[in-house]
């Protein structure tokens, strides 16, 4: 039985929320006017639905008390991404050009999770203003809908209950003063940086409206590509280079940069612990890979050298972040190289990044305790807290991590073997489970980055789409809505 749940809170805000996508959804009506082409009628109509159920859900909700507890707050932040990709899915259903529900919402929830794992067979055939809205539901997902809403909409009594639901990372506590002022400055960083990359994209070589999908969708760490393609699609050493370190970029953590800017302080955002972690970790995967295939591929030239290193260092960055972008099929390297790869995708980036997977913290956190464990027994009376950047980590954090590992592995297998019984093979089985847990976009196998996800069975494309929210809310989210305990108290 539930008690004392404020239903009509949640419905309220949702409503708030639904009319913030259908502005969204308008200006992919602006860009069709603009190519006059035959999805702006779709996507008007989707504009016009989803503003009318927007409204309608608020004015349902006007009368409720403008509190809400962190209960409703998890289940407010679990129910936006769903209801968001039901609605947003409707400007490729209602134009046709994607006319499966299954694939649409499939295509859709991978935007707003910036999974980046796509239906498409060809890309290119869509016209402007659904490429546009599919790039732009990534760049909304990235740093993300409740991140936003805080932003914009400082009506919560819990805002950081709602932070810390939706938001990358095992710590968020520096956030903890004025969450709706930083909510807002964390977006406005997220946006120059958007609109830098696009800009550098465009003065080397992309049109105007590729520049703006692909910094949409790198910042967000989406990999949403307009091309299929993907970054391959280019030559151009100087594009590669940008998305390079708009990826990078992608996968530091936000606050971090927020309060370098902020309190001024270069020398602190480079003594970051977990920011040094991040770059060393870059740099020792691209380096064995560049090597790798500078032999393998008996490079003699310094031209040679540069592009194999470029193609290594595209890919380590890439899989690092779950951003997805390919320049070339890296399942086609030698199988020690792409494997060394996609170690990476589990990892993840920063927490409170755009980036999926474990999260780098995490796993350097638990690499610490294990090695102060070994001093421990040597020393049974020392007393050695797990330490990050000089500050100690509490134990309950330590332990929290540990649940997430291991909850993290129990999911994976499990998942495995579901899409074993859907009919994958071991491979694909593997590639799509992780990939779909991490939001991290290319799998293996068929699903590999020349490849996509149009064939596999509907189910496991419903069974997917619940893995790629599960991921985006770190697990803990969604998994606390299926304990009765949850709804009892």
């Amino acid at each position: 039985m539930i008690k004392n749940f404020n239903w009509r809170m949640v419905l309220r805000m949702l409503g708030i929320l639904l009319l913030v996508e259908a502005f969204f959804m308008l200006t992919a009506t602006i860009v069709s006017y603009i190519y006059k082409e035959d999805d702006f009628r779709a996507l008007l109509e989707s504009s016009l639905i989803t503003a009318i159920m927007g409204g309608a859900w608020m004015l349902l909700g006007d009368k409720s008390d403008k509190q809400i507890d962190s209960r409703a707050g998890y289940i407010l932040v679990s129910f936006v991404w769903i209801v968001f990709s039901f609605f947003g899915m409707l400007p490729f259903l209602l134009s046709k050009y994607i006319p499966s529900i299954t694939d649409a919402f499939f295509e859709t929830m991978s935007g707003f999770t910036t999974t980046g794992a796509s239906i498409l067979n060809d890309i290119e055939s869509l016209p402007h203003g659904l490429l546009y809205w599919r790039s732009l539901t990534q760049w909304l997902g990235g740093m993300g809908i409740m991140v936003l809403s805080l932003a914009i909409l400082p009506l919560f009594g819990a805002g950081m209950q709602i932070y810390s639901a939706e938001a990358p990372g095992p710590t968020h506590d520096k956030l903890r003063p004025r969450i709706a002022d930083t909510a807002r400055r964390l977006w406005v960083i997220y946006l120059i940086f958007t609109i830098i990359i696009g800009v550098l994209l465009y003065l080397f070589g992309m049109s105007p409206f590729d520049a703006l999908c692909h910094a949409l969708t790198t910042l967000s760490s989406g990999g949403y590509s307009t091309k299929q393609a993907s970054i391959g699609y280019w030559s151009s050493p100087f594009i590669h280079y940008t998305i390079i370190i708009g990826m990078i970029i992608a996968g530091i953590n936000f606050s971090l940069i927020y309060f370098s800017f902020s309190q001024k302080s270069i020398k602190k955002f480079f003594k970051d612990e977990e920011l040094r972690v991040y770059l060393i970790t870059i740099a020792i995967f691209a380096c064995i890979t560049g090597i790798g295939l500078c032999i393998f591929n008996n490079c003699d030239t310094l031209s040679a050298i540069e592009n194999r290193f470029r193609s290594a260092l595209f890919h380590v960055v890439s899989i690092m972040t779950t951003t997805g972008f390919a320049t070339e099929d890296y399942l086609q390297w030698p199988t020690v190289l792409w494997f060394l790869i996609v170690l990476l995708l589990c990892t993840g980036a920063s927490a409170g990044s755009t980036s999926g997977g474990i999260k780098l913290i995490r796993l350097h956190i638990i690499g610490k305790n294990i090695l102060y464990e070994f001093k421990r027994i040597m020393h049974p009376k020392a007393i050695m807290p797990v330490r990050i950047n000089r500050r100690i980590v509490n134990d309950n954090i330590v332990a929290n991590i540990y649940a997430f590992i291991s909850i993290y592995i129990i999911i994976a297998i499990i998942s495995t073997i579901i899409f074993l019984l859907f009919g994958l093979p071991l491979k694909e089985a593997v590639g799509v489970s992780l990939t779909a847990l991490d939001n991290a976009g290319p799998g293996l196998g068929a699903q590999g980055p020349a490849g996509n996800f149009y064939m596999l069975p509907a189910i496991a494309k419903w069974y997917m789409s619940f893995l790629m929210l599960l991921g985006r809310l770190e697990l803990f989210t969604i998994l606390l809505l299926m304990s009765p305990s949850f709804w009892k108290r």
